[in-house]
């Protein structure tokens, strides 16, 4: 028998290991004469690191996917001239043809049936009635193994076959308006078609039982065409999406559409058979022989099996080029492939030259143990400018914020002076604190290493200090340790409220390390703001007035602005002159192709496939590549489409050389990757921003950013994780096909020559700020006069009205505040209660991660696809009383969508605003917010929904803050008239208010939102039982139930707002709404639903301003369809505590008649206007 090293590439995969390959693509670099008889083409060359022709992931196991021949046709199948067969067909592959026939009979017929599932033991009996023999598993391996491509015989999950085809040519995904004029039902419907996944019927406390594998069969080289009854009629015809409702119903097939399918699937075999026989004949082989070896490669077994402990990974796989190409000849690379169709945009290739050190010196010596510590832990000879110009600054005295690039050596500008300073003075303190616990242990793991080389120092307790540290060792930390990592966290909740205790550490504290200052923004500065004044303070008052403050930030508009506005100082040196050397950069604007090349109207592809394949592409040249995602799920997502790519391009042996990194993965599991990453062990990683602020992970050679990550700071921040000192580096911004991305295709130019984002912290916040004005009573009683340096020139005043005095005329915290008031002010928006997922697999019984409650209803539910690490975990069992879900991995082709709705609305009126002259009214109170989860989609990864299943899940409901305006009945009545949408008038009138905001209030993208409206509810024919209220809605985003304070300013501005937002969308020349009027970057429905001409309609009617209603186009809209309305004329709102409301900014001298008639309503609504400030003084504190 030949040795399996002379057969075939093909022939020799692994058992369990084998892919299909597509018909369309050959991943090999040689020109492959005869793609059908792979099996028999002999070794193929791998020379190459990586093929340049990739084959598209695109098949789906799933029966019922309709297949679609790609543009390159497999050469013997479609032009190729039938091959001879010079031998005579030995018997066995005369039995498999006679086997194959009955096979692919059965399986087509069972194609047409819906609940015909075609597994081994489904099939048997059918195929042994037709051949008269018995069929055995060797045999569909032999078939398999002639015909790889054409085949899939594998072990599947039980639960892949529960799925209902609901419709293949469906995608609910970014679609133009008018497309979802078919689109059915609408969200509050109840669909059909429960799969069997109905609620376990187990105690919560047994073990749930496992699922199982079977053996499934499926021919994966063509598919009948889908075709629908017409209802009317009862002619088959083909499929329309303008027939509603008709995603739902089965297919029906023709006699005729078999029959060719079956005819040609039979072909295709038998030339297959003479391929191999003629193969064999050359390479001296004996057929039958051959077979049998390549049979054993192709019988399948079970997936998955018992797992245990994660690996070591070892060396890396030798398919791997040890030493990279040049970024400039990998570009061409990818540009020469067969697949790249123009996808760098015109103006959007970038170089940037490298750059050579620039050296400075320091002015004064530094000792030789930590010269010598320098060059043996780090290898530093010579300092760059920028640290010199830094460190020489502090030691003159000055506060330094340093703002140069990435990987630039600003960590050396906080190391050396503390070191410096405890060689001088043992009994210095300083303190690190950093935004996140991993960077903070990064740090601290840097800072050891290099004392560690110092004699001496070796034993001066460096320590961290956070919420994972015992409570038996803090005691020895606070009394012992000379420098501790700590977050602005623990600052905060434990170390300033504990004073006493810390007052050695906070006497001889010297040094105060802020690194990535550039965090600390929006409402979230506000609070280290106050934080770092609560800290001087405290410091001030033990006699320590000489802290100095070191902080690194990414480049922005304003550090040094910043810089004092965080700390309260004033003697700062800005150090942006980067001395560090730069290797050679690129960028690339990389924009997803049209799903047709030649016709844009088709739309944008899939961007998930797009940069799984670039990711492929990059990471199988050699280069160390890490991917940034914006959200969770895309990040999962995208794990699972570059292992999927690896398997097809025959590369499995680097799919567990790429891992994910997020939130929600355990600390252990983070620290892992981190460190695989670092050592070199993995290739690539795809995260969220989490790894934005700079954790060690070692050199990478490449950054790509799948869509436009909200501003141009981040996208920064990104692409300057990638370089090396001495080496090339590559940046990718993959253009989705929502509209911010597709405007930075349009205008590369403006990723390169838009300024940096000023940082922006509100110290007027008067929530934030009577927070830590009590806390800071708390911690130390205070003297308004002398204080006010520190909260404002008003402190006495917010003193005499919040604080209780005591008889020596000092200040304490309110007893609403206590006992600790540090626990009633949360700096972060982040959630205490976590739902545990518990993976069950093999009776494992661990905690996979753990999801935040806010998360968890649209995350987990009973039969929903949980992604972690790119493996798909079915969800067995959930439990919200007992806050966990038992999860199974499962081996499916497709993924859960949930289904839902958010409702937002006000249910508390508190305060009332006027309009100046008009005689609308903006509303200030309490806003309910409820999320709806009512069912979930089984989708493919060509995002075609395969089933539909209803659940049953509690609404999720939490309370905040915010305004509302309510919409007049003429600005809906004109809307009807001219029959234009108006939820998506309503939707975008709200965004051009909220693109504002930022003008009047000092807020961040997100800190304010409202209710985006669903394009699939909005456009449907259906009639929808889910009414909203015409009303712009905005609630603060953070804050918990008693808000931010940022709609409260919204609201005192709101004539404005209006005023503005008029303005510009008068003055914006786009036809249908854009980025820069209507369109918003956070829009959780990609801007779908959106109406420009309508927005003006209902901002110039709240404003009193007259409409030129002729003028106003006649709908409906091509993009934004009208017909069944889902909006009602709101409701008022009642007032807060049995009718006292705030009447704002009304003066007697002011009114005309209708101001009157305006008052005299308000006061019969809520009573008297000096009972009601003084409840909503209540409600604010």
């Amino acid at each position: 028998m030949s040795s399996a090293a002379e057969l075939p590439a093909t022939v020799r995969k692994p058992r369990g290991k084998r892919k299909r390959q597509a018909d369309e693509n050959d991943i090999s670099t040689q020109n492959s004469q005869n793609s059908v008889g792979s099996v028999a083409d002999g070794p193929s060359n791998t020379d190459d690191a990586v093929s340049t022709d990739t084959q598209k992931t695109t098949k789906s196991r799933k029966r019922a996917a309709p297949k679609k021949a790609g543009p390159k046709q497999n050469s013997t199948e479609s032009v190729a001239p039938a091959e001879e067969c010079k031998i005579e067909w030995p018997q066995r592959f005369k039995d498999l043809e006679k086997t194959h026939r009955a096979l692919n009979l059965v399986f087509t017929f069972c194609c047409t049936r819906k609940h015909l599932a075609t597994t081994f033991e489904t099939i048997k009996s059918s195929v042994e009635s037709h051949t008269k023999t018995s069929l055995t598993v060797e045999d569909i391996a032999a078939i398999a193994a002639i015909r790889p491509e054409g085949v899939n015989f594998a072990y599947v999950d039980e639960i892949m076959l529960q799925t209902e085809v609901r419709g293949a040519e469906r995608d609910v995904v970014f679609k133009k308006g008018r497309d979802f004029l078919s689109q059915a039902p609408a969200p509050d419907a109840s669909v059909g078609g429960i799969s069997g996944l109905e609620k376990l019927d187990h105690h919560p406390d047994e073990a749930v039982e496992p699922g199982k594998e079977v053996l499934y069969f499926e021919f994966v080289d063509g598919d009948l065409k889908r075709q629908v009854k017409d209802r009317k009629t009862g002619e088959i015809i083909k499929p329309n999406r303008k027939l509603r409702e008709e995603t739902l119903k089965m297919p029906v097939y023709s006699q005729k559409q078999m029959t060719n399918l079956i005819e040609r699937r039979n072909q295709r075999f038998n030339e297959a058979i003479v391929h191999f026989l003629n193969q064999c004949v050359a390479d001296g082989l004996d057929p039958e022989l051959s077979l049998a070896t390549a049979t054993e490669a192709h019988i399948p077994v079970p997936t998955i099996t018992e797992e245990t402990e994660p690996k070591d990974l070892g060396a890396l796989p030798e398919s791997i080029p040890t030493e990279r190409k040049g970024v400039p000849e990998i570009v061409q690379e990818l540009k020469d492939c067969s697949w790249y169709t123009g996808q760098i945009v015109p103006d959007g290739h970038r170089v940037f030259e490298p750059q050579e050190p620039v050296y400075g010196d320091l002015n004064f010596l530094l000792s030789q143990d930590l010269v010598n510590a320098l060059y043996n832990a780090k290898g530093i000879t010579q300092f760059f400018a920028h640290q010199t110009e830094a460190i020489n600054g502090l030691l003159e005295g000055q506060h330094v914020v340093v703002a140069t690039s990435t990987s630039s050596g600003k960590s050396l500008i906080y190391q050396l002076p503390v070191i410096h300073a405890l060689e001088e003075n043992p009994h210095t303190r300083a303190m690190y604190i950093f935004p996140t616990k991993a960077l903070a242990q990064d740090q601290k793991r840097s800072l050891r290493e290099l004392m560690s080389y110092m004699p001496g120092m070796e034993e001066v307790l460096v320590e961290t200090f956070d919420g994972d540290t015992p409570m038996k060792e803090r005691n020895v930390i606070r009394e012992e340790a000379r420098i501790i990592f700590t977050n602005p966290d623990m600052l905060h909740i434990t170390i300033l409220p504990q004073e006493e205790r810390w007052r050695t550490f906070l006497k001889n504290l010297k040094y105060v390390v802020v690194d990535e200052l550039h965090y600390y923004n929006g409402q979230m500065g506000s609070h280290v703001a106050f934080i770092m004044r609560r800290l001087r303070r405290i410091c001030a008052a033990v006699g320590n007035r000489h802290i100095k403050f070191i902080s690194c930030s990414a480049t922005v508009a304003n550090p040094r602005q910043h810089f004092k506005t965080i700390f309260g100082i004033e003697n700062v040196r800005l150090v942006d002159f980067d001395g560090s050397p730069s290797g050679r950069k690129e960028f690339l604007c990389w924009n997803t192709p049209y799903k047709d090349p030649g016709d844009p109207a088709s739309g944008r592809g899939d961007a998930l496939f797009e940069c799984a394949r670039l990711f492929c592409q990059l990471m199988l040249r050699g280069v160390r590549i890490i991917a940034f995602t914006r959200v969770r799920e895309q990040c999962e997502k995208l794990v699972t489409a570059v292992q999927q790519e690896l398997e097809s391009l025959g590369r499995p042996e680097c799919v567990n050389r790429v891992m994910g990194y997020r939130g929600g993965y355990t600390a252990q599991d983070r620290r892992r990757i981190e460190s695989e990453m670092f050592e070199g062990k993995l290739l690539g990683i795809v995260a969220t921003t989490a790894l934005e602020l700079g954790i060690d992970i070692g050199t990478l050679d490449c950054v790509l950013t799948w869509g436009f990550p909200y501003t141009i700071a981040n996208l920064r921040q990104q692409s300057g994780r990638a370089g090396r000192r001495n080496k090339d580096s590559l940046s990718v911004l993959v253009g989705d096909c929502f509209p911010t991305d597709q405007h930075y295709m349009q205008n590369p130019d403006e990723i390169f020559s838009k300024p940096n984002c000023e940082l922006q912290v509100d110290l007027e916040n008067m929530l934030v700020r009577e927070g830590h004005i009590q806390c800071a009573a708390y911690e130390m009683p205070i003297r308004p006069v002398e204080d006010a340096q520190y909260f404002g020139k008003d402190l006495p005043i917010i003193c005499e009205e919040r604080l209780v005095k005591d008889p020596l005329g000092f200040y304490h915290c309110h007893d609403r505040f206590r006992p600790i008031p540090s626990r009633f002010v949360a700096i972060r928006d982040t959630e205490d209660d976590h739902f545990a997922i518990i993976d069950i697999t093999h009776g494992k019984n661990e905690v996979l991660e753990e999801l935040e409650a806010s998360r968890a209803t649209f995350t987990i539910y009973d039969g929903a696809i949980f992604l972690h690490q790119g493996n798909k975990y079915l969800v067995r069992d959930f439990q919200p009383e007992k806050m966990m879900a038992r999860v199974e991995r499962v081996k499916v082709e497709w993924t859960t969508t949930q289904r839902d709705f958010t409702d937002i609305d006000p249910i508390e009126t508190e305060a009332i605003r006027k309009i100046s002259g008009s005689m609308s009214r903006a509303f200030y109170g309490t806003i309910k917010i409820q999320q709806n989860v009512y069912g979930f989609f089984k989708v493919d990864k060509k995002k075609r929904v395969l089933d539909a299943v209803h659940v049953d899940n509690p609404p999720v409901i939490r309370y905040g803050k915010g305004m509302w305006l309510d919409i007049p009945k003429k600005a809906l009545q004109i809307l009807v008239d001219r029959r234009l949408n108006i939820a998506a008038s309503i939707h975008a009138a709200e965004h051009a208010i909220l693109s504002l905001m930022p003008n009047f209030v000092i807020s961040l993208p997100g800190d304010v939102r409202t209710e985006c409206k669903i394009a699939l509810k909005e456009f449907a024919k259906k009639d929808s039982q889910r009414k909203r209220p015409g009303r712009l809605t905005f609630y603060d985003a953070k804050g918990g139930a008693s808000g931010s304070g940022i709609s409260t300013k919204a609201f005192e501005h709101v004539d404005h707002l209006l005023q503005q937002a008029v303005k510009r969308v008068e003055d914006c020349y786009c036809e249908h709404g854009c980025r820069e009027c209507v369109a918003s970057d956070q829009c959780k429905q990609a801007n779908e639903v959106m109406s420009k001409a309508g927005s003006q309609v209902i901002l110039k009617t709240l404003l009193n301003r007259e409409i030129d209603i002729d003028a106003l186009p006649m709908g409906p809209e091509e993009y934004c369809p009208a017909g069944i309305e889902t909006v009602v004329v709101a409701q008022t709102v009642p007032a807060k505590d049995g009718g006292k409301v705030r009447v704002v900014e009304i003066k007697e001298e002011e009114f005309d008649e209708r101001d009157t008639v305006l008052l005299e309503e308000a006061e019969v609504w809520t009573g008297r206007e000096d009972e009601a400030e003084e409840g909503l003084e209540d409600e604010e504190s």
